[in-house]
């Protein structure tokens, strides 16, 4: 039976490994799913109880027709922590992910033991950006992803991705993940997490523990907003990963395994 709970009237998809006192949960990217969190969840899931959940309208995930915006997105995190009856929690968060432990950050830290914020922003999406990802939005509604697929891929993965043949197997199957996405629930979702407010203001009030992390070669979600997030969370770590882009912990497992390692046995 897929392990699944409803919240926020939408059935969530999840899956969890290891079975220690203390809680991981995962928060993906836009466009992939729980999947991108393996490495993570394997090196974790001796010491940890790792959960890792799909968002609506990604993975296993139910898709409705509404609920797209980043507080909702922002809401099912909350729910879905709680529901699960495992804070406060390890969250780690990814892109995404990354916008909504912000908010959790400076608005639950009741939640949350430790924080980790991965390729991700504080600030609204930059208005040419924004343009630009809404007129692929648009075109995705008349002629899919597939078209896209390359272009996104080149802004997931490093440099010489393409050209690892120790890669190409696990390429193929995140291009065919989102090859495969439902392309009306993806363009709600992108349309929800491209109008996003900005929290720079507001994360100063975060104070759990914090790990912030950004691939030296992310274009998305540059370094430099990493740092902007560091310089502004009281006592905050900062690790750019070289050569790894929007998807880090993929492109680098080994460099960010070892960092959350650290970042979470410092603060059992």
């Amino acid at each position: 039976m897929v392990p699944e709970i409803e919240i926020n009237g939408v059935r969530l998809h999840y899956v969890e490994q290891g079975t220690g006192p203390e809680v991981v949960v995962f928060s993906h990217s836009y466009l992939l799913d729980w999947s991108h969190f393996k490495p993570q969840m394997h090196a974790l899931s001796e010491r940890y109880r790792c959960i890792a959940f799909d968002h609506r309208g990604h993975g296993g995930s139910e898709k409705p027709k509404d609920g797209y915006d980043m507080e909702t997105l922002y809401a099912d995190a909350v729910a879905f922590i709680e529901a699960m009856d495992s804070a406060p929690v390890h969250f780690v968060g990814l892109s995404t992910g990354g916008f909504i432990g912000l908010r959790l950050g400076f608005r639950r830290p009741d939640l949350l033991r430790t924080l980790t914020l991965m390729d991700t922003s504080a600030e609204v999406e930059p208005a040419l950006k924004k343009f630009q990802y809404k007129m692929m939005l648009a075109m995705v509604g008349v002629i899919g992803t597939r078209p896209f697929a390359g272009y996104i891929m080149s802004l997931f993965f490093s440099k010489s991705s393409p050209s690892d043949p120790s890669r190409q197997t696990e390429l193929a199957r995140f291009r065919k993940l989102m090859v495969e996405n439902d392309k009306h629930a993806i363009i709600r979702f992108g349309h929800g997490i491209f109008d996003r407010t900005g929290v720079l203001d507001s994360v100063g009030q975060i104070t759990v523990p914090t790990l912030v992390i950004a691939g030296e070669q992310d274009t998305s979600q540059p370094p430099a907003r990493a740092q902007q997030i560091t310089d502004r969370i009281p006592n905050s770590k900062l690790l750019i990963v070289p050569n790894a882009a929007h998807i880090s912990n993929v492109d680098d497992p080994a460099t960010v395994n070892a960092a959350l390692e650290k970042h979470l046995a410092r603060h059992e």
